[in-house]
Order: C-alpha cells, then structure tokens, then sequence
C-alpha cells in the first residue's frame, strides 16, 4: 500500500512511520492507501500510527518493540509519549532523569 511521502516506512513489520518532513494539524494524509487528517502538528522524525493500535499492544519501530500502547490510537495518529509508554525509560519523559538542585 502507499503511504503519503512525507511519512518513511523503517521496517515491513513496524506499526507506525516515521516523519520525514512536517505534516501540520488538519493537513490530509494517507496512510497505508486510506486519506486522513493529521491529528496534531507531527514535527520530523516523529511518528503516525500506520494501522489503528489498542491499548496494551506493543508498538514496533525497526521491527522492534519500542513501548506499548496506554490508550487507543486511530490510523494515521500521532504516536508520541501521550499514548505510548516507553519499553526504554520507566517514565514518559526523561524529566525524572534530570538532576535535581541540591542533587550531588
């Protein structure tokens, strides 16, 4: 199936692709053959989900596992840490990570 061209497909068994320019909220986009509106500003090198994901699923990127996912996803959605948690950090964001004042 055909993808819009500003969206890479990494790996045949990945559930999302990857950005490769910047695809603004409302824009029109196809996905996997299907048009869809882009939920959200995507910026580059972030990810669309290339079929609808439920939660619990694991989402795929280069063929493996990144995270799972919290809440569902629709086709064509933004994939991003408000709806997927990460298989790598044990929070969604790195800000835990970062030290703290009066941390040594």
């Amino acid at each position: 199936m055909t993808s819009d061209p500003r969206l890479l497909l990494l790996d045949p068994q990945d559930d999302i692709l990857v950005a490769i320019g910047r695809i603004r909220r409302g824009e029109p986009i196809v996905v996997e053959g299907q048009e869809v509106s882009a939920d959200a500003d995507i910026a580059l090198g972030h990810k669309v989900a290339r079929h609808e994901l439920e939660p619990g699923m694991p989402v795929r990127k280069y063929g493996v596992a990144i995270g799972r996912v919290t809440r569902p996803i629709p086709l064509g959605a933004h994939v991003h840490v408000h709806n997927i948690a990460s298989n790598y950090t044990a929070t969604h964001t790195l800000d835990d990570a970062k030290p703290r004042s009066g941390d040594a």
